[in-house]
């Protein structure tokens, strides 16, 4: 370098130079080329890792994004749940209060028409137009507690396929002459764990509300299948078979924003006065209460598809005849009862209407004091008791029923049941809000007249 400082751009151009100066021996020169592949394949070992590192870093960078996309997914389906499990609630505890208080309103519009309907034309028209009113609050209560959950279901095995053929001809005169219907069932997909009247009710539903999204007509396609649900699949079940329901339309679809908010109870696009807005929320109520779930897909422009998940049903779900004990009474003799409910005004309707029926009624305001009347020796033939109730609920005091009077027959009103329902599937129920005619139909299914001799059942 000293002789030759020429040689120094060499150094600054190749970078990785050794200088050798002679005179040198032969094994010098083999030791520095040895050496220096040595460190060349170092380099190129060093850029392969470089390499692999790189890799790695994109990959685990990947994951990360995916890992976070999952979770943010997570979060906001936990916070829709959350959202809906709160509005279900909130729902709930409305519909129980709005039970009480139509029960009798419902009551005293039937009693005072069948009184006074015959002999005033007007009053009769104008208790008409009230009792048609009670019947659509009703069932927008009905509605309610699908979403909430909170509805008393009747749960059994049901032919899936035999409902949906028995629904043609209803589903076809509700959806009008431009839509073009396809039916297409399985009927060896086995049965469904369901309640075959809140079923067919929600089926209903979402025939009509596939007619509202095709004013212009089109198709409408209803499915079924069994299917295998796996560990994490879609809709996030538990693993097992289920039978899926599928009602597809070619209607005008939901954009993200409306189908994030369409099982929202309520929430409607549709105009007002031709809906409630509780369509679609009663049937994911329903499937949520009956173990199974309700997915939405849409498309704008392209329509909409419903799959409702119902459980495949076990042996213990079909219903069984039960055999009840009987209690003989003289023929035409009208009934001891015993009336027990919190609320006095649903009490004191209530009472009034199985009194006007022509039976004795003795009241108590909670389980305990209609307990104690029992236990003081008050002679009934049937005990009627709402379900939830403070301290002790129907189905508690079925049971001590049961233990003190074995052979008295019981009526559970219920309007409200909470998330377990645990009430035995043949203790007889009546559903609140109930008129004169409801309350007379149970009490009815109570009793059999053969040969004047009265049968109470349900013991």
């Amino acid at each position: 370098m000293e002789r030759n400082p020429a040689a120094g751009r060499y150094l600054h151009a190749l970078g990785n130079v050794t200088f050798l100066e002679r005179p040198f021996h032969p094994t010098t020169l083999i030791s520095l080329a040895q050496s220096a592949l040595r460190g060349r394949r170092r380099q190129y070992e060093a850029r392969a890792r470089l390499d692999q590192l790189r890799e790695l870093a994109a990959v685990l960078e990947q994951r990360v994004e995916e890992r976070t996309a999952e979770h943010a997914a997570a979060v906001a389906q936990l916070h829709e749940a959350q959202k809906l499990e709160t509005l279900g609630q909130l729902t709930g505890g409305v519909a129980h209060d709005f039970n009480n208080l139509l029960t009798p309103i419902a009551g005293a519009l039937d009693i005072l028409q069948r009184r006074y309907g015959n002999e005033d034309p007007r009053s009769a028209r104008l208790l008409s137009n009230a009792l048609l009113a009670s019947d659509r609050a009703t069932v927008l209560v009905q509605r309610l507690l699908g979403f909430a959950r909170r509805q008393a279901l009747q749960t059994q095995a049901v032919d899936l396929s035999g409902l949906l053929n028995g629904m043609r001809d209803l589903i076809t005169s509700s959806i009008g002459p431009t839509i073009e219907l396809h039916m297409q069932t399985d009927p060896d997909a086995g049965l469904a764990s369901a309640d075959p009247n809140q079923l067919e009710l929600a089926i209903l539903n979402l025939c009509v509300n596939a007619r509202d999204a095709m004013p212009q007509g089109g198709v409408l396609s209803v499915m079924t299948e069994r299917v295998a649900i796996g560990p994490r699949d879609a809709p996030h079940l538990t693993p097992g078979l289920y039978l899926k329901l599928s009602v597809i339309d070619t209607g005008t679809g939901m954009d993200a924003e409306t189908l994030t908010r369409a099982v929202e109870p309520f929430f409607s696009t549709k105009e007002t006065g031709r809906g409630t807005g509780l369509g679609l929320s009663m049937v994911h109520g329903l499937a949520a209460q009956l173990g199974g779930s309700f997915a939405l897909t849409s498309v704008p422009g392209e329509g909409t598809r419903c799959d409702l998940y119902l459980p495949v049903a076990e042996a213990k779900d079909v219903v069984e005849t039960n055999v009840a004990r009987k209690v003989t009474h003289v023929a035409g003799r009208p009934l001891r009862i015993l009336l027990i409910d919190d609320e006095e005004i649903v009490r004191v309707a209530t009472a009034e209407m199985i009194r006007d029926l022509g039976h004795f009624v003795a009241e108590a305001a909670s389980g305990s004091e209609g307990l104690a009347k029992l236990t003081e020796g008050l002679e009934v033939d049937v005990v009627i008791s709402d379900y939830k109730m403070p301290r002790m609920n129907g189905a508690e005091l079925a049971k001590r029923v049961r233990e003190l009077r074995p052979q008295t027959a019981l009526l559970i009103i219920t309007g409200y049941t909470g998330t377990a329902v645990d009430l035995p599937k043949h203790l007889a129920r009546l559903a609140k809000p109930f008129n004169q005619s409801d309350i007379a139909n149970a009490l009815g299914a109570l009793v059999d007249v053969d040969d004047k001799i009265v049968r109470l059942i349900g013991a």
